[in-house]
């Protein structure tokens, strides 16, 4: 059978020429290019599978069903940061806002010097022109803005901080504001609903509800996956699986994951979770006298990449639900209810930090992902200036006051007080983030001593052993990575089969 859920009882064996281990973006991509190319696949995930009628409606109901350990993994280090991954069936491309931003091309040239990554662009850029193509690529529809989308475009046009209408991995979005829970509507392209159903219907199989814990090796090839299926609810523990690959195995379990795996698996090299970075961001309220109704139109509708280069900043809208949006309205009694009841003249604003930090990546207690990482003094004034640039926004789009989150400061600030913003403590502490897009921890590289694997994703040292996702990746590329993951883990497929 095609799809095997979790099993209680009773040992899985099952054996394909490649096994997958990931559905999310770079670990579908892989798999149906190597589908396409006629090989018979077999894709393990971690995660249940979720129809999209299945979604919750709420945030609460997302974390349950679609996060990563409920969304508790966070950063050891100066601060405590959570870290935003799913865990089902299509990965985080399930629950992010399907931005889609092709790779820039100074990135090519940092990692030819930096890693000796070289001959790639153009293959890069021509998968990002396929999958464009194939997953319905546009820009967002003025008609599904919503009014916080409304808001930047306004302010962009006052200030000229070099936005533009962002696009989306969308096929006729409507708007419907539930990009952080699943899209219901079915609009979002995320893999569950596009490239692991196409590789089902070329013969092959999924096992889901099944972390892999390890990887088979026949001397220095590897030969399969093993691990115990585990309830999607309770969490049990049920029947073990072996997932025995004739050809090779991508790992594609996530930054997070994925050099857990390796180093359980035997992998004992010094850059096996070295090398973790990310894209650290917040958000800045925007208080209107007018009703924004954040809940209404698209996610996420209006970008900027102005900053990308010199500051490190992207910025963006991103409109969340009020069960989160309350965490971060201070107060109790009935000032605090005051608050709640203003929520929809509320618009969120953000911008993520292309940060120079670098932590690691390791297993603790249970075999659970432990992430170290900390802000150094330079990234932590970028990172204040930031929320300096997005209250400049909102103040431009005819905001009252913003509302910054950072302790320390009043709760709120007009128009002339950003400069209490702008001299901010510098402790990350004093700050709410949260890391949404990770890099490293399995890099590729020429130099064997230094990364996992070489530029083909073929781990050093290892025959049949493939990583497939972000955690390839040697630096911060400063922009959305799902379309660069997604034309990186469709170039390792095609080295695995002899093309190019």
């Amino acid at each position: 059978m095609s799809h095997v859920p979790f099993q209680e009882r009773g040992d899985v064996a099952v054996e394909a020429d490649y096994v997958v281990v990931g559905t999310g973006a770079g670990g579908a991509a892989a798999a149906v290019t190597l589908a396409r190319s006629g090989a018979s696949v077999l894709m393990v995930e971690a995660g249940p599978w979720r129809d999209p009628h299945d979604y919750a409606w709420s945030t609460y109901g997302a974390m349950r069903d679609m996060m990563d350990d409920w969304g508790a993994t966070i950063t050891m280090g100066r601060a405590l940061w959570p870290v935003v991954q799913a865990r089902l069936v299509g990965g985080t491309t399930v629950i992010n806002s399907a931005i889609c931003v092709r790779t820039p091309e100074d990135i090519f040239g940092e990692w030819a010097r930096n890693h000796g990554i070289t001959g790639i662009q153009e293959r890069v850029w021509r998968f990002q022109d396929q999958l464009e193509d194939e997953l319905c690529v546009a820009e967002t529809a003025p008609a599904a803005m919503g009014r916080s989308n409304e808001l930047a475009l306004k302010a962009d046009a006052a200030g000229n901080f070099g936005g533009h209408v962002i696009k989306r991995y969308a096929k006729g979005c409507i708007g419907s504001g539930q990009c952080l829970q699943g899209c219901r509507e079915m609009k979002k392209q995320s893999t569950n609903l596009n490239y692991v159903p196409e590789v089902l219907r070329r013969g092959g199989q999924i096992l889901s509800s099944a972390p892999a814990e390890r990887i088979l090796f026949e001397g220095r090839r590897a030969v399969g996956v093993t691990g115990r299926f585990v309830h999607p609810q309770t969490r049990a523990k049920g029947a073990k699986f072996t997932a025995r690959a004739r050809k090779g195995v991508f790992v594609a379990a996530s930054v997070t994951h994925s050099p857990v795996l390796l180093r359980r698996s035997g992998l004992t090299h010094a850059a096996v979770g070295a090398g973790f970075r990310a894209h650290p961001g917040t958000g800045v309220f925007g208080i209107y006298d007018e009703p924004v109704d954040q809940n209404f139109g698209v996610t996420q509708g209006w970008a900027s990449t102005k900053y990308r280069e010199d500051a490190g900043l992207k910025l963006e809208t991103l409109s969340i639900p009020m069960e989160m949006a309350i965490s971060r309205l201070a107060g109790g009694g009935r000032a605090f209810m005051e608050r709640v009841v203003g929520y929809r003249h509320i618009a969120m604003w953000v911008h993520a930090l292309r940060a120079r930090s670098v932590g690691t990546v390791g297993a603790g207690w249970g075999g659970k992902p432990v992430i170290r990482y900390s802000f150094d003094e330079y990234d932590m004034a970028r990172f204040r200036a930031g929320l300096v640039k997005m209250s400049e926004m909102h103040f431009a789009a005819g905001a009252r006051v913003v509302i910054p989150g950072v302790h320390g400061i009043p709760y709120s600030l007009g128009p002339t007080e950003l400069d209490v913003l702008a001299n901010a403590p510098l402790d990350p502490k004093r700050y709410v983030a949260i890391l949404s897009h990770l890099f490293g921890g399995c890099m590729m590289g020429t130099d064997p001593t230094r990364s996992v694997c070489d530029t083909r994703g073929k781990v050093h040292g290892h025959e049949g052993l493939y990583v497939a996702d972000a955690s390839l990746m040697p630096d911060n590329i400063g922009v959305n990575p799902q379309h660069t993951i997604m034309a990186l883990a469709m170039i390792v497929a095609e080295g695995a089969l002899g093309i190019a």
